[in-house]
């Protein structure tokens, strides 16, 4: 994967595939150009014996192949960039997935489209609930779609268009005022 957010994707849809009704997803990056992202769910968790294969690519829960290439792919990108990978979990309690990236090293992937990405597994998993929250040096912002649903009602799903349409807008605004 050539960009974070692909990443990104792919880490979430883990935590909704393991019955996540809630991801927490952190980008911190600081003044000395280190990103760390967290992704921080409460699914079913993961056996220590699973945690300590989980970056083998021959590790996966899938039963359409037999490689798993996510977690390893995501480790050596951190790595690449002088960072690290660091993985967390307890069996019915979640998992913590934490990667920390040097954003000056000539190896770091490029950011992506962070506001498609997250606006995508907002409407591709509507049962689910997302905090998305980034912060940089310039500001900070945060979305979650608990308040979201809340302001919106039952009448309107996370998955209408509409929603979709705003969530990526209203992202692609804060992304800018933040990087600015």
């Amino acid at each position: 994967m050539k960009e974070l957010s692909l990443h990104l994707l792919d880490i979430v849809k883990n935590s909704t595939a393991a019955g996540a009704t809630l991801v927490d997803i952190s980008l911190t990056e600081t003044a000395d150009h280190t990103l760390t992202i967290t992704v921080a769910d409460n699914g079913r968790g993961m056996s220590p014996e699973m945690l300590a294969a989980v970056a083998d690519p021959f590790t996966t829960t899938r039963t359409t192949r037999k490689v798993g290439l996510g977690i390893p792919l995501y480790r050596m990108a951190a790595e690449q960039t002088g960072g690290a990978l660091k993985l967390e979990s307890t069996e019915g309690v979640g998992t913590t997935v934490t990667a920390v990236f040097h954003l000056e090293h000539l190896d770091c992937p490029p950011l992506g489209d962070l506001p498609g990405a997250m606006a995508t597994l907002i409407q591709g998993s509507p049962g689910a609930d997302f905090r998305f929250s980034h912060s940089t040096a310039l500001g900070s912002y945060c979305l979650d779609t608990r308040e979201m649903r809340e302001l919106l009602g039952p009448e309107v799903p996370l998955d209408a268009p509409e929603v979709f349409s705003w969530v990526t807008g209203y992202l692609q605004e804060q992304e800018s005022a933040i990087h600015t």
